[in-house]
């Protein structure tokens, strides 16, 4: 039918249309009503990188807190008529616990350890698996790479101090264990599908 020069062209003629074009510029998975979609990680396509400027940024900041920590120790040390050759002996002379401190030093290396200081167990614990992500790229396959170097590093820790570390460090210890443990499981998730 036409009326006045108006070709008669239905609402089912559009929908027809308009199908035919969706179906054109949809995607394949979606071109059929009956048919799911299902999303799984790519595993091919993931590329692990180290992260250098990360990895430098820790190890300056670990280095500074390390050197104004031992800076001060020796002060302290040195102001008792005490002397120390080496980093080594420092942290042999710290274990002997045959040194006083004063008020502001303790009040000082509290606030440092207390939760949320810099070197509170959380803290350290996240800095030292920071450093294992950004040495691996986040690679999965290296988390128990990573886990080994840690316990090595623990147990060097362990000789230099000369007997077992303060529960602090056994703290420590324990919550990286955790990160570990939370970072392989997370990457080890089965990957969760998505029907549409």
């Amino acid at each position: 039918m036409d009326l006045n020069g108006v070709s008669s062209y239905s609402q089912i003629d559009a929908y027809s249309a308009y199908q035919k074009d969706a179906a054109n510029t949809a995607p394949a998975a979606a071109k059929s009503d009956d048919t799911a979609v299902v999303y799984e990680k790519s595993e091919a396509a993931t590329k692990y990188k180290p992260n250098a400027e990360l990895v430098q940024m820790l190890k300056d900041d670990a280095e500074a807190q390390k050197n104004q920590f031992l800076s001060y120790v020796q002060e302290t040390i040195m102001g008792q008529g005490n002397a120390v050759a080496s980093s080594d002996d420092v942290w042999k002379f710290l274990a002997s616990g045959n040194f006083t401190v004063t008020e502001a030093a303790k009040k000082q290396a509290q606030e440092a350890i207390a939760e949320g200081g810099y070197w509170s167990v959380d803290k350290t614990a996240e800095r030292i698996l920071d450093m294992a992500k950004a040495l691996t790229g986040g690679d999965p396959d290296k988390i128990d790479k990573m886990r080994e170097a840690f316990e090595k590093g623990f147990g060097e820790a362990t000789k230099t101090w000369g007997k077992e570390l303060p529960s602090i460090s056994s703290d420590t210890y324990d919550k990286v264990q955790e990160l570990f443990d939370k970072w392989k499981e997370e990457v080890n998730k089965p990957a969760t599908e998505t029907t549409v």
